[in-house]
């Protein structure tokens, strides 16, 4: 990761770097992920530690230490541990041992998914998870793939198969203005999701722009960052008034 307000401008990083992984646009740094084979070279030419390299390789074992630390907090507070990312299910066998493992542990477990998985991958693992948290973005077709890259029809088809096997679900609804806050995303929504067996709940997540500066830290193109409006507190109201209409039970946040 790279922080712009660290980095002095002088380029060692770019000039160590024999993959040409490397180069800057103005001020900003960008990454070719594909070329990148983390050597670490740039972070180590970096004299203000401006780049950073994160994340590291663990085994379940290690995992499932980390985890057991917390226990007296999940008995405390009824909670447990939530396998998100990015997608877990792109490490379906991993996720899987982690699952079995905390369950004989007997601890609560979660998972935040996409649904934009392979549906046999996804139902092998509900089988050994508490609770689903399944996003939906839109239901337009259309509008997914815009704004994506694509379809939903995989992702509602996944859905509709989990809540026939009654799985415990929450649905969340991240909410963006201008791209599925209209009448016809609400209603295409709300009535989609009121139609499944055993979804009963929606939380509805206001768009926020937390995650900018992790984006620009991530060395992404700036034109590929999109950042939206605000949602505001009137509009919020008036779409868990017409969510709720559909008899479903309606979260706002969290």
């Amino acid at each position: 990761m790279w922080w712009k307000e660290r980095c002095i401008a002088c380029r060692d990083c770019q000039k160590v770097c024999i993959k040409g992984a490397i180069s800057f646009l103005d001020d900003y740094l960008l990454l070719n992920q594909l070329k990148c084979d983390l050597c670490r070279a740039c972070v180590d030419a970096c004299h203000s530690q401006a780049l950073k390299l994160v994340g590291k390789k663990m085994t379940v074992t290690q995992v499932i230490k980390k985890i057991e630390k917390d226990m007296i907090f999940y008995d405390q507070s009824g909670g447990g541990v939530t396998f998100s990312g990015g997608e877990p299910l792109m490490q379906p066998h991993f996720l899987h041992s982690l699952l079995k493992a905390c369950r004989e542990l007997g601890i609560h477990t979660a998972i935040d998914t996409s649904g934009f998985a392979n549906s046999e991958v996804l139902l092998k693992i509900s089988k050994h998870v508490d609770l689903i948290l399944y996003d939906l973005k839109v239901i337009n077709d259309e509008k997914h793939v815009k704004f994506t890259g694509v379809s939903n029809k995989p992702i509602l088809e996944n859905l509709k198969k989990l809540s026939g096997y009654r799985r415990k679900i929450i649905v969340r609804f991240a909410l963006i203005p201008s791209v599925n806050d209209d009448e016809k995303d609400i209603q295409e929504l709300g009535a989609f999701v009121s139609s499944l067996k055993s979804v009963k709940e929606l939380s509805i997540l206001p768009y926020h722009k937390a995650g900018v500066e992790k984006f620009k830290r991530l060395m992404k193109p700036k034109n590929s960052l999109f950042i939206g409006s605000l949602p505001s507190d009137e509009k919020l109201s008036e779409i868990e008034r017409k969510l709720k209409n559909f008899g479903l039970k309606i979260q706002t946040g969290g």
